[in-house]
């Protein structure tokens, strides 16, 4: 989509399995000065600021010296879907493409946390990687620097991964490691992760204060006038976690289908607010579901698969439409959600397809 930074999207039929494959996983990067190599003989995670025991940990034992653990989790822009919004907002204008699956492999934070002894004080723990380059002029916005609470639970659950999908990070990807934090959008996962800082005061760097913010009101939904007033208050996005959605897979509506003859839908659905429980398909717009098939569940924060056999039983165009629900009673809304970021966007989804009479 662009290359500097660089912003890479999934194509669609990638995410028929549940997990994306590393060479085609989305990519997205805020500014252009970014590490094409990591010397790992060099290369050290450092835990520093309201720490006892400061560390400088090395790539060898990290994987040596601290137990493994695997989680599968959705990895998604914040702005995943911006070309739907309407008024049109600034920003990369995805489509449901910037998100994707893997099985992450690596240490638990929480305990590199307790091996740096975090002292009491401690308010936030703030993460950075390696890309640099020009921000927004005058903002102090050469590196990315995103903050969470430290009482925050997704932080229980977050890793610091060296393997993705059973394989080394991809460079575009993280490499050496990634910050993992299942339920969070991307903006969190912290790519090439090298620092690790405990603040004793709230950050108040350009991407916590600034940038990455939503309408502090329910979905993150606001309209252009109330934006444009000055009064909104906003908060960061990382204080949300991702909203219950679903797609749709196949078929796409790029060729004709036959009446009377079965078709497969396919899709995937995800929540940050845990796993997956049902997904439902309308072919008349809403006013009636019918429940998929469910695939298998790799873990509450990761892709569930569905399907359905489906039968037009006319010639014309057909519009079909799919919503998940979540284990916390999250269902997927028909309403469109509004903020001048062009974040959370969970509408349900509708497939538009053309059954054809054969002459």
């Amino acid at each position: 989509m662009t290359d500097r930074g660089i912003q890479l999207e999934t194509p669609r039929p990638y995410f028929l399995t549940p997990f994306t494959p590393n060479a085609a996983f989305y990519v997205r990067y805020h500014l252009e000065l970014i590490p094409n190599a990591v010397d790992l003989s060099t290369w050290r995670l450092s835990l520093e600021g309201n720490v006892e025991r400061p560390l400088q940990i090395s790539f060898d034992e990290l994987v040596k010296n601290f137990r493994p653990v695997s989680v599968a989790a959705v990895n998604q822009c914040s702005g995943n879907s911006r070309s739907r919004f309407q008024p049109r907002v600034p920003g990369a204008q995805w489509g449901n493409g910037a998100m994707g699956n893997a099985l992450w492999t690596g240490v638990r934070l929480r305990e590199l946390l307790a091996a740096a002894r975090i002292k009491s004080g401690t308010v936030q723990l703030q993460f950075q990687g390696l890309d640099r380059g020009p921000g927004p002029e005058g903002k102090g916005a050469d590196v990315v620097m995103k903050s969470l609470d430290l009482t925050d639970p997704a932080l229980d659950e977050a890793l610091v991964a060296y393997l993705m999908n059973g394989e080394p990070l991809p460079m575009l990807n993280g490499f050496p490691v990634r910050l993992i934090v299942p339920g969070k959008f991307g903006v969190y996962w912290t790519k090439h992760l090298t620092w690790i800082r405990a603040l004793t005061r709230e950050d108040t760097n350009y991407w916590v204060a600034t940038a990455y913010r939503i309408p502090d009101n329910p979905r993150g939904n606001t309209t252009p006038a109330e934006a444009a007033g000055g009064t909104l208050k906003t908060v960061p996005i990382g204080q949300v976690r991702m909203p219950v959605r679903s797609f749709f897979v196949v078929p796409d509506g790029s060729s004709k289908l036959p009446p009377g003859l079965p078709v497969r839908l396919q899709g995937i659905a995800f929540s940050g607010h845990g796993p997956v429980v049902k997904v439902e398909l309308s072919e008349d717009d809403g006013r009636s579901w019918a429940q998929a098939t469910l695939g298998a569940d790799h873990g509450p924060y990761s892709f569930r698969t569905w399907e359905r056999t489906w039968t037009p039983t006319r010639a014309g165009q057909h519009v079909l439409a799919v919503r998940a629900t979540d284990s916390k009673g999250n269902v997927q809304p028909d309403a469109p959600v509004w903020n001048p970021g062009g974040y959370l966007w969970n509408k349900v989804e509708r497939q538009a397809l053309v059954v054809g009479a054969v002459s």
